[in-house]
């Protein structure tokens, strides 16, 4: 049986973009050359999001300002969905909307009830710039979510409402990294 290589294993770990950034807040451009430095940026995405232990990862949180994202994330049944979009598209976010907890690479350390339909559908392409489609119930639904927000510059502290709101803030101005 011939083994594929691990998603990122020729990547290296970049540094993260932190909540502030103004990379983080304005809208990626879009793809459009999918020739070898496509590729390596997957590869780098990949490997950072390994490395920081995270489910998803979008381009301008390595700080390259470009409509791609990774995923490694489970749904609530726990199957594993591996992959990648470039020029992605959220079509679909339907169902029940639920408040769940979610985090960030960008905020590290913190999390927040964030509410998000529990049905995603994403469409766009491969690296190879074949088209693709990807369905996300659940947990999984809540990645397509987040990190179709971070191309369009949004990230999920900007969807908290409430006392959830201020807690969250308080706790930004409080973590090491935002000093």
């Amino acid at each position: 049986m011939r083994q594929r290589s691990i998603p990122g294993a020729r990547g290296r770990v970049r540094p993260l973009s932190l909540l502030g950034d103004p990379v983080l807040h304005g809208p990626c451009a879009e793809v459009t050359d999918f020739g070898p430095e496509l590729a390596q940026l997957v590869a780098d995405l990949f490997a950072t999001m390994y490395a920081a232990e995270g489910v998803g990862l979008a381009a301008n949180q390595i700080g390259a300002p470009l409509r791609v994202f990774v995923y490694d994330c489970p749904d609530d049944e726990e199957v594993r969905h591996l992959g990648h979009v470039v020029n992605p598209r959220l079509v679909t976010a339907d169902g029940i909307e639920l408040r769940g907890p979610e985090g960030c690479l960008s905020l590290p350390g913190l999390e927040a009830g964030t509410e998000r339909y529990d049905h995603a559908v994403v469409e766009g392409f491969t690296v190879d710039g074949e088209p693709v489609t990807v369905h996300g119930t659940g947990f999984f639904a809540r990645c397509l979510q987040h990190e179709c927000d971070h191309l369009d510059g949004t990230v999920y502290a900007d969807r908290v409402t409430g006392w959830r709101k201020w807690r969250l803030d308080r706790q930004v101005k409080r973590a090491d990294w935002s000093r």
